[in-house]
């Protein structure tokens, strides 16, 4: 106990809440959070196994919303590419891939932001493409949830339906890369005393998200999904160029 890091768990478990609040997961905070306690691919393990419960949990509690459509033509990509980022992580470099993300994020976001009337067309093709990249960064990054937010957003769900699909897209994503993490070598011993910890905080800050999700109204829900991308590219450049 005398070497587990509470303050980091503390920070894992805003990162699960805001993230259910958000519908696009914890991971999209607890990477760049976890830059600064571990090493990038310890990261990567650890997001893995914690998003497993994390995402469990939401599916349970939102699955009533699941859009069965939206799953095909946005997981089936995203598996595909997770598994490909997750094997391309161990030969490239992370930090041109991350600062590129970050820009990435804060730009879209404050595109859709301040051009609210802008709509990025619901159809399949731009389903399977926002699948596609979100998996790949997944797997190379260990967050993709922001990217497949965007796309996402883009069909307008109803709060429920978002978040059941999303969480259910990130539990097919997470299921696969923990495999490859594996293979890696990027889940270490030293790192598994904080499993149980992370499984903890995974059941009970989605739990918590939901019941703040309640309050917030079905029109600045996507608003504030925008807005929490932005803080999260925006914490990835900073992050970076203080390391």
């Amino acid at each position: 106990m005398k070497d587990v890091n509470f303050i980091f768990l503390l920070l894992a478990m805003v990162a699960e809440v805001i993230g259910t609040i958000g519908g696009f997961g914890s991971s999209v905070f607890f990477v760049p959070l976890g830059n600064f306690y571990f090493d990038f691919y310890s990261v990567l393990g650890l997001t893995a196994i914690f998003h497993l419960s994390s995402n469990l949990s939401k599916i349970l509690l939102f699955k009533k919303g699941l859009n069965k459509k939206l799953l095909m033509n946005i997981g089936i990509p995203s598996v595909i590419f997770v598994i490909v980022g997750g094997l391309l992580s161990k030969w490239l470099k992370s930090d041109f891939l991350e600062i590129s993300l970050g820009l990435f994020l804060v730009g879209f976001s404050l595109l859709f932001l301040i051009k609210s009337e802008i709509q990025i067309s619901p159809n399949r093709k731009n389903a399977l493409i926002g699948g596609t990249f979100s998996g790949f960064s997944a797997g190379l990054l260990g967050t993709g949830g922001a990217i497949r937010g965007l796309t996402m957003a883009a069909f307008n769900l109803e709060k429920s339906a978002f978040l059941a699909t999303s969480a259910t897209i990130d539990f097919m994503i997470d299921f696969s890369r923990t495999f490859v993490y594996y293979n890696n070598g990027y889940i270490h011993k030293h790192d598994l005393k904080y499993i149980p910890f992370l499984f903890v905080i995974g059941l009970v800050g989605s739990f918590l998200g939901k019941k703040v999700l309640a309050y917030i109204p079905q029109s600045k829900f996507r608003k504030l999904s925008l807005f929490l991308i932005l803080v999260i590219g925006i914490v990835t450049i900073i992050q970076l160029f203080i390391k």
